[in-house]
């Protein structure tokens, strides 16, 4: 009896094996074409220029436009309304089904607005689709006509490059030039092959950089000269570790904090224009 239950139970351990095999042939390129979907909304910028179908008048330098990012790390997202700021978080699903939940806003009054914050806030309260079109988004309910068009912001390199980056706090600390320090900590980004450079207050540094949508930065290949300087109160090491573990920055007219994730800025800048 048992020799015969033998062959039964191989025929039945092969028809699962080829079924799991089958299931997993199919699912995989799902997950893959649905990770490239939420990479391609997520830790983007995405500046409104379109509600309920009429035009939204852009701004160039940015700073006005109703905007907003979709942070794929923690699933939360940030935006600019037209006068106040405001929070939430966010959930994906197949089929490009978007929810947004918790919403949080300032409480700032602009009487002067351009724009009526309460139909784009009703935008993110009752949206539960997207469709992706290149560098366009548009928010939608149900399969009507959509209720906002973003695109995607350019990244505007210019308000970060080619300017002389002074060191002012350090992990939140006010940083002071001593007395012997042969020039005070900086870095400029040049343009020119991405390439990084400063002072780290003994040693000067290098090394390259990249700037991504959504403010992100990283860099690359930092190195230091090697000198010695016993007398000088400065921790070099703890400063360099700084272009190690950023990975997005914050630019308010001539502050730039880099960042590591949403904590508290590592590092804070101002920029000096020299004669």
């Amino acid at each position: 009896m048992k020799i015969k239950l033998i062959p039964i139970m191989l025929i039945a351990i092969s028809a699962v094996s080829c079924k799991t095999q089958k299931v997993d042939s199919e699912t995989v390129p799902n997950k893959e074409i649905e990770m490239e979907e939420y990479s391609g909304i997520t830790n983007t910028k995405w500046i409104l220029t379109e509600l309920e179908g009429e035009k939204i008048e852009f701004d160039q330098a940015q700073d006005k436009n109703v905007r907003f990012t979709l942070n794929g790390e923690d699933n939360t997202f940030n935006g600019f309304f037209g006068c106040n700021s405001g929070f939430g978080n966010f959930t994906l699903e197949e089929g490009n089904r978007i929810r947004f939940s918790e919403m949080g806003v300032t409480r700032m009054a602009c009487p002067d607005a351009s724009i009526n914050e309460s139909e784009i806030l009703e935008v993110f309260n009752i949206a539960d689709n997207y469709t992706l079109d290149g560098n366009t988004l548009r928010l939608n309910v149900g399969r009507r006509a959509p209720l906002a068009v973003f695109k995607k912001a350019e990244i505007q390199k210019e308000l970060i490059t080619e300017k002389y980056w002074k060191l002012k706090t350090l992990d939140g600390k006010e940083v002071e030039m001593a007395d012997n320090q042969e020039g005070e900590i900086y870095f400029i980004l040049k343009t020119n092959e991405n390439s990084l450079t400063g002072f780290a207050g003994c040693n000067t540094f290098g090394g390259g950089y990249t700037l991504e949508e959504g403010n992100r930065i990283k860099f690359t290949q930092v190195f230091s000269t090697l000198k010695a300087c016993p007398d000088v109160d400065v921790d070099e090491a703890a400063f360099l570790k700084v272009f190690e573990l950023t990975d997005n920055y914050t630019i308010d007219g001539d502050t730039l904090m880099l960042n590591v994730g949403r904590r508290a800025p590592l590092a804070v800048f101002e920029a000096v224009y020299l004669d």
